[in-house]
């Protein structure tokens, strides 16, 4: 019903602490190590995945009838049991849907970062 409202949510909170990094980056500290990858990069990732995930979930729930293209535009908002419904159905599923999305980011930047080391330990031994 509208259980992409919290993917939707956290890529817009990941998209601002994206930017935020951004600008307490150094502007230059791509070009002085190439080998990393900045963390504002890898929030990017995560908002990317998000977005990605909640646009085709708007779709699909466009294309059941669940979202409306008049107010109160998600039909579950029609009388409160409904909306007691689709409020329980964003506690359990948008909830979990978010959290396996940050879960599997979190497994890439593990991954991210220790073949960043890899490779920061084989150029410091080639030299």
């Amino acid at each position: 019903m509208a259980c992409f409202l919290v993917p939707a949510a956290e890529a817009v909170v990941t998209a601002a602490a994206s930017k935020a990094a951004e600008k307490r980056e150094p502007s230059g500290s791509v070009q002085e190590n190439p080998q990393r990858i900045p963390f504002s990069r890898k929030l990017k990732w995560l908002s990317h995945m998000l977005l990605g995930g909640t646009v085709l979930l708007v779709f699909e729930h466009i294309w059941h009838g669940e979202i409306s293209p008049w107010f109160p535009f998600l039909t579950a908002m029609g009388s409160p049991a409904e909306t007691a419904e689709m409020l329980r159905e964003i506690s359990s599923a948008g909830v979990l849907m978010a959290v396996l999305v940050t879960a599997v980011w979190g497994v890439m930047v593990l991954v991210t970062n220790t073949m960043e080391k890899a490779v920061l330990h084989g150029t410091e031994t080639a030299q």
